[in-house]
């Protein structure tokens, strides 16, 4: 018996280093033993996906990979993002039957998985971005993991420009960790949108996953939403349109699988208004932030939406440059169980950077909700739209891979106490000096920086935020450029980048086990 109880004691203790959710204490010894010897240890590995860029002939797609310096796990790690394998068309059966056929598609199969096999971008070391680039419509998903002291951070992004057509506009999109649960406030079926949801699995074996629309009126009808097979390593594109006859300016839209895990993300292209990815909200809670409204912005639309069974209404507050204010005829929000909600908040910064906070009318009653902010700038037919999703706060740290020497601006909010945050931009992808800024951002205000690029920049680089005093701190960061007269931009929310995970000491007392 001795024996028994020392293995797995010891089992459980090497299960909570490696991982961080295993707690173990002998019997009889204190509860809170192990809580109050828990340590943050560097993740060990990381998995990221990034959807399909553009189905456009014009798109002009560059990559960015990037892991923070810092303490790291291993001393060695790798860090790749290589192509997800195309999804195989379906067979007739004299293709089954055709020796040239069966011969041909084996053979394709075969040059895609070599070419699956090569990464496209891999980060070398902490601290210095690593960029790719493609064109074209033929720009796969990428798939990968970060393993060793590569992992803690590791982050990447792809940013796209599009100079003409339906898909026109500056699309960023933060690749995402993969999982099981995803919201879409903001999404559309309308017949002036072409929203395609992207389903990417990176994993080894196939995952199902199954989407449901809601609109102002409840559940929209789809009958072809369920069972969505991903095969493994594999990306499929969703016409959200195609799910439902009726056609619906706002909805929300919610992702989950039945097995396997996938990365979720919607590109939405707009006639005459441009294009841009939406990404997931943050978890259904009763306080929501998103930050970063540009101060220039001609429209700003907020699409929220309760998931649970209770009604929610909520305080729709902008924090500005000085102070916390509730936008005029829209100081609350009453959102029904299930029901997509939209407010158009108008040009509400005023020439002001701005971000909005939604919490509870009745601090007992804080109705979980998600929540995402459709922004325009421009005018008439030069117009751009982009999407703000609420997100977590910066937390420890948090990171955003790619910014140019120009057009990035840095917005951080503060929608409890006043915070200060030390802000690191890298060495250059191609050469520079990092440099450090440390700001203070005031109790519910929005503070927007133009980022010091390093020294002697040549390429991309990449910013981390780090919290070092005060309360929560929400960021983002907008890549623009301005094209033909129109004033592209594109919006990306830096939550916690998770780059560390507590770890529970297990303990072991073994007078317990004597006789």
């Amino acid at each position: 018996m001795k024996s028994t109880h020392l293995s797995l004691i010891a089992g459980a203790a090497v299960l909570a280093a490696i991982t961080g959710f295993a707690t173990v204490t002998a019997p009889g010894a204190p509860a809170d033993t192990a809580a109050k010897s828990a340590t943050l240890l560097p993740v060990e590995r990381s998995s990221l996906v990034c959807p399909a860029p553009s189905n456009s002939d014009l798109a002009e797609t560059q990559y960015t990979a990037f892991t923070p310096a810092g303490p790291g796990g291993e001393a060695k790690g790798t860090a790749e993002l290589k192509p997800a394998l195309p999804v195989a068309d379906d067979e007739d059966e004299e293709a089954e039957t055709d020796p040239k056929k069966v011969k041909k598609a084996e053979e394709a199969a075969k040059k895609a998985k070599e070419k699956a096999d090569k990464p496209v971008l891999a980060v070398k070391e902490p601290g210095k971005p690593v960029v790719a680039e493609a064109n074209g419509s033929g720009a796969p998903a990428l798939v990968g993991t970060a393993t060793g002291r590569l992992a803690p951070g590791w982050a990447a992004q792809q940013t796209t420009e599009v100079t003409a057509g339906g898909g026109r506009g500056l699309l960023g999109v933060t690749c995402t960790a993969p999982d099981t649960d995803f919201w879409f406030p903001g999404a559309s079926t309308a017949k002036s949108r072409q929203d395609y949801i992207h389903l990417t699995n990176p994993d080894d074996t196939g995952a199902v996953a199954d989407i449901e629309l809601y609109g102002p009126k409840g559940a929209l009808k789809a009958e072809v939403g369920d069972g969505i097979t991903v095969p493994a390593r594999s990306s499929v594109a969703v016409l959200l349109s195609t799910l439902t006859t009726e056609a619906v300016d706002q909805l929300t839209a919610h992702v989950t699988t039945r097995s396997g895990r996938i990365g979720a993300v919607v590109m939405s292209a707009e006639d005459n208004v441009g294009s841009d990815w939406i990404t997931a909200s943050d978890d259904p809670s009763g306080t929501l932030v998103l930050p970063g409204i540009p101060a220039d912005a001609t429209s700003v639309q907020l699409v929220a939406f309760a998931p649970g069974e209770d009604d929610a209404d909520v305080k729709v507050q902008l924090m500005g440059k000085n102070a916390t204010f509730s936008p005029a005829g829209n100081a609350t929000l009453h959102i029904k169980s299930s029901m997509t909600a939209t407010v158009d908040l108008k040009d509400v910064t005023r020439e002001e950077p701005g971000s909005l906070r939604l919490s509870p009318v009745q601090k007992d009653r804080a109705t979980p909700i998600v929540a995402a902010l459709r922004v325009v700038r421009g005018k008439g037919d030069q117009q751009e739209v982009a999407y703000i999703p609420a997100t977590g706060p910066v937390g420890a740290r948090a990171r955003v891979p790619d910014n140019r020497a120009k057009g990035s601006t840095l917005s951080l909010t503060a929608p409890g106490a006043t915070a200060k945050v030390k802000v690191t931009a890298s060495a250059g992808s191609g050469g520079g000096e990092p440099s450090v800024e440390t700001y203070t951002v005031k109790a519910g205000t929005t503070l927007a920086v133009t980022p010091t690029a390093p020294e002697g920049l040549k390429g991309a680089y990449a910013l981390t935020v780090e919290t070092t005093s005060g309360g929560p701190v929400h960021a983002s960061r907008t890549l623009a450029r301005t094209e033909g007269g129109v004033q592209m931009f594109t919006v990306q929310t830096l939550p916690d980048d998770g780059g560390t995970v507590e770890v529970p000491s297990a303990v072991q007392d073994l007078s317990v086990l004597d006789d």
